[in-house]
């Protein structure tokens, strides 16, 4: 680890320099003279005077370094039958009529613009089209409930909103006209227009402020980069936050640029002309961040799919687009292979297709739990990588980092901080804590470039919910440790760590022993109030496709291994067999929702639910096996 040692202390310990390097390898307007500087609050901010556009580094650079005839995107969507390449140059140029367009709407640089679409290459038309005039956008996931686009709407307070006519799924077709409809009927704020791109699956009957795409398009002359400063907001993505309003990420524009086009190298291993492959969501940060932007800021080819890991057609869907893109890197959520192993537990689909060109798999948005991780280590003769980031951070926080120096891998374990991110354990009084203890993950100031810069409209939210819990250091939210070689294993949310009879317990290790059984498929330990004991942990576990075994003897098998592998201390005693668990579209399981469900608390359905059926039918299972006070909870 000498590389990786002396490139990380070098990042900790002269930022400035190490990220001024970085800096040079993105193209400038104006450089900047000041690479970091600090604002009022002690957060670190970088490049801050100097001028630059993403689109141009992501787009019309490459054109003019000679790559214009180069794949910049290839959209695949089995949901539609539709495929697509468009090059560097065809995607600069239907960018630049496209911002022609907004222009033409009276979009000017600061401006907010909402996007709300699906998987098509359009929603990264729009995206790079408010980059271009240094607007600000906002994509809100395609089929948000109109309740929860309308406070985002009156949070951002955008002059335009941008959408698709419909979204489409694997067994049905979602309209969007109507969700955007209410949405705006709810709001305060009001858009002056609203475009939308007619799909043939569900046209909009367009209203007096909407726009077909096609015709603002066919008006619109192009329009060229507007410098912005490197400090100016490039977006604003909101996450849930604790109080019922969601936080609005804001991302600068300059540090995001650097930081992205470091980790394609460093992390993601990937040059000029590779083809990368991230499956998630524009409506994501891993959307925004490895689907968008960081393959075009490094020369890539991006893959943009429109599809699911199973079901369209089937468990192979991931393998034909490797095979036939020539996917160098992949990268996806864990729940994502989950699924895959659900229905193909052997990997049979796989073998139909030459995956030779693939050199890494990249996984993220939860913990990558060790069976998946073995299952996925047996299956492929590549590095399977688990590494961990959040929305707030943008890229990266710890990876096993390929460009730079590979590692070993170990499962359950992110590997180690990736250079820029001073990632530190603590306990409750903010002291370090030894090696192979557990406390709370933070992150010594400075944060490298790319991280959150904001809260939009509320900068004392930012410094409240991220800085004042450890002054100095922005807290992650997240428990973990070190181990004796500097691995770093996250270990949860700190609120899935259970308090069992006064003993401190991580679902996350109980979930790992719940899943190495050989018929599970799928499982989440949950902690619940125990009038006696406290908490007490409860599991819920999806059988793999084919189990045709008892339920009581597997809940009995269950049992006994976390109490062979953790101890009796963990007072495991209770396993539901259900089909289905509730979880958001990015693959996150709702355990705190879980949780209320079985205290017996009111609990509502939260908007960024991917199946409101399966939450239901996990209530009725607790209510049935008497879980916790679950009868007595009820739906707001």
């Amino acid at each position: 680890m000498a590389i990786y040692k002396n490139e990380f202390q070098r990042s900790i310990e002269q930022p400035e320099s190490f990220w001024a390097e970085q800096a040079q390898r993105i193209p400038w307007f104006t450089p900047p003279s000041t690479v970091l500087e600090y604002d009022d609050q002690g957060h670190a901010r970088w490049f801050t005077d100097g001028e630059m556009n993403i689109c141009h580094a992501a787009l019309d650079h490459h054109v003019e370094q000679g790559r214009g005839d180069q794949p910049a995107i290839y959209w695949d969507s089995p949901v539609t039958g539709s495929k697509r390449t468009l090059t560097y140059r065809e995607m600069r140029d239907e960018v630049a009529l496209f911002a022609g367009a907004l222009q033409g709407l009276g979009v000017t640089k600061g401006d907010r613009v909402v996007i709300y679409m699906p998987m098509v290459p359009e929603a990264l038309v729009a995206m790079y089209a408010c980059a271009r005039l240094g607007a600000i956008h906002s994509v809100v996931f395609g089929g948000f409930a109109p309740h929860e686009l309308a406070v985002r709407i009156d949070d951002a307070q955008p002059k335009v909103v941008v959408a698709a006519s419909c979204g489409i799924e694997i067994d049905r077709v979602i309209p969007y006209k109507p969700n955007i409809d209410q949405a705006i009927e709810q709001s305060e704020h009001k858009p002056d227009a609203c475009i939308f791109l007619q799909r043939d699956q569900q046209r909009a009957e367009l209203g007096a402020r909407d726009h077909d795409w096609v015709e603002v398009v066919k008006h619109a002359k192009p329009a060229d980069c507007v410098p912005v400063k490197g400090s100016d907001p490039l977006y604003v993505l909101y996450t849930s936050g604790t109080t019922g309003k969601p936080k609005g990420v804001v991302r600068d524009t300059a540090g995001y640029a650097v930081a992205l086009h470091y980790s394609m190298d460093t992390i993601y291993d990937v040059s000029p002309g590779d083809v990368f492959f991230s499956a998630s969501d524009v409506g994501w940060v891993v959307g925004h961040s490895y689907i968008v932007y960081a393959p075009l800021l490094r020369g890539c080819t991006t893959v943009v799919y429109e599809g699911k890991p199973v079901k369209t057609p089937d468990a192979g869907a991931f393998w034909r687009l490797i095979s036939q893109y020539r996917v160098k890197s992949f990268f996806t959520a864990p729940t994502a292979f989950r699924a895959i192993k659900k229905e193909d537990p052997d990997g049979k689909l796989m073998q139909q297709y030459d995956i030779s060109c693939l050199k890494a798999l990249y996984l993220a948005g939860e913990r990558l739990d060790p069976p998946t991780y073995h299952w996925l280590d047996d299956l492929l003769e590549v590095p399977v990588i688990d590494h961990w980031w959040q929305t707030e951070t943008g890229w990266p926080i710890a990876a096993n980092l390929q460009g730079l120096e590979a590692m070993p891998t170990k499962a359950g374990s992110a590997t180690v901080p990736v250079p820029g991110f001073n990632v530190q354990i603590l306990d409750r009084e903010a002291e370090p804590v030894k090696a192979m203890e557990q406390g709370s993950v933070v992150i010594k100031q400075p944060m490298p470039p790319g991280c959150l810069v904001g809260v939009w409209g509320d900068p004392k939210r930012f410094h409240s919910a991220y800085m004042a819990a450890y002054p100095g250091y922005y807290l992650t939210g997240d428990g973990g440790y070190f181990d004796e070689e500097g691995y770093l294993f996250i270990m949860g949310r700190t609120d899935d760590v259970i308090n069992v009879a006064g003993h401190r317990l991580s679902t996350g290790e109980m979930e790992e022993v719940v899943g190495a059984h050989s018929a599970v498929a799928e499982c989440a330990v949950i902690g619940i109030h125990d009038a006696l004991k406290g908490q007490i942990p409860v599991g819920l576990v999806i059988p793999k496709d084919g189990f045709d075994g008892d339920e009581v003897t597997l809940e009995n098998e269950l049992i006994a291994l976390v109490r062979e592998k953790i101890g009796p201390i963990a007072c495991f005693k209770q396993v539901l067999v259900v089909n289905r668990l509730p979880k958001t579209r990015s693959g996150k399981i709702l355990r705190k929702l879980l949780r209320s469900i079985a205290d017996g608390k009111e609990y509502g359905v939260p908007s960024t639910i991917d199946d409101p059926a399966s939450l239901q039918d996990v209530h009725e299972a607790m209510k049935d096996r008497e879980v916790g006070s679950a009868h007595e909870a009820r739906q707001l």
